[in-house]
This record gives C-alpha cells, structure tokens and sequence, in this order.
C-alpha cells in the first residue's frame, strides 16, 4: 500500500513539474511569430553556433538581457530585454545560466568588427585588458612570412604581435564569428508590458 501511495505522489508531482514547465509555456507561446527583423541563420552561422557550443561559449556567457526592473543589463550596454520571439530560430536554446563574460544577445551590434572578432578570440586581452576569457588559438593556424594570397590575416595590437609570424583564422573561427556578427536584436519588438490591455 505505501508503494502504491509513493508511485501515485512520484507521478503526480511529475505531471505537475511536465504541465508548469512544458505544457503551459508551449500553449501559451506556441503561435508567437518571429520579430520581422529576425533573420533565420545561414549556413554559416549554423556552423558557428556549433563551435560556440563545442567550445563551451555558452557556459561563461548569456544571451538574454533582463529587465530593468531585474537587473541593470540595459545600462551595461546589453541592449532592450529580451523576449520569447526573439529565440524562434534558436534550437537549442542558448539562454546560458552565467555571466561570467557580458551577454552576447547583442555583440554584433556592440563590436560589428569581423577583426575585433576574430583578434579577440585568438587573444582577449589584447582587446580587454583584464579579461578572464581563455585564449582560443586552436581555431587559428600560424604561419611565418607574409599573408597567403586570398588569406585575410588576424590584426593584432603591436604588443600581442608576433614578428615573422601570421596569424590565420581557420573555418571554425570564421563561422563562429558570423554567428557572433548575426547576434544583433536591436529590431523594435512589442514588450510584454506594452502588450497588456
């Protein structure tokens, strides 16, 4: 009988955590159709995403800024708060649960560069004194002499350059960098307060 009684609890407080945090959200956001400035991804930057997650971007970084009334994200320079249409491309879903870098929900339109993109990836503190991000220097090859025909070269600031040496993306840093340059939602959106009657 006190099995019985166990069994019955364990699956009722299942189905309520399944109806609170799968059934109730989907109904309710099912039919929320993308901003019209929200482009699906390309090719490329699907690629991209896929490095960011292999490489573990999405543990240090989030990409939804919050309220203000939650948080001062909007006076870091993080841009508007995020809403449910926003993430209608996205699967899976890239929210992130730290900060231990900025939220990258709007880096494109902070560092639009391709260059600061790239430069930054291969060696942060060039381009952040102080940052903690780790370096990611597998994504690029190094080469001596001059830039190969048809190759563009990482620029890196005087002191973080190399003599004799070229720096080279590869295709993994090229893709993840246009994913980063496709994380621009400054389109205008109907916030859920504006929304309410």
């Amino acid at each position: 009988m006190s099995e019985f009684k166990l069994v019955t609890g364990a699956l009722a407080t299942l189905g309520v955590a399944v109806s609170a945090l799968v059934l109730i959200p989907y109904y309710l956001l099912h039919s929320v159709q993308p901003p019209k400035g929200l482009k699906p991804y390309t090719e490329q930057q699907l690629r991209g995403r896929a490095v960011y997650v292999k490489d573990g971007c999405v543990y240090c970084h989030s990409q939804q800024p919050r309220d203000p009334g939650q948080a001062p994200d909007n006076l870091r320079g993080w841009g508007r708060p995020s809403v449910a249409a926003d993430y209608a491309y996205d699967r899976p879903h890239l929210l992130g649960t730290m900060r231990t870098g900025p939220d990258l929900f709007n880096i494109a339109a902070r560092q639009p560069s391709e260059d600061w993109n790239l430069g930054h990836l291969y060696q942060p503190r060039a381009y952040t004194p102080g940052s903690i991000m780790p370096a990611f220097p597998f994504l690029f090859t190094e080469v001596r002499g001059p830039t190969p025909a048809g190759e563009k070269a990482v620029n890196l600031p005087p002191p973080y350059a190399k003599p004799g040496l070229t720096v080279l993306p590869t295709r993994e840093a090229k893709d993840l960098v246009a994913y980063l340059l496709s994380l621009d939602h400054t389109y205008p959106v109907l916030q859920a307060r504006a929304a309410q009657p």
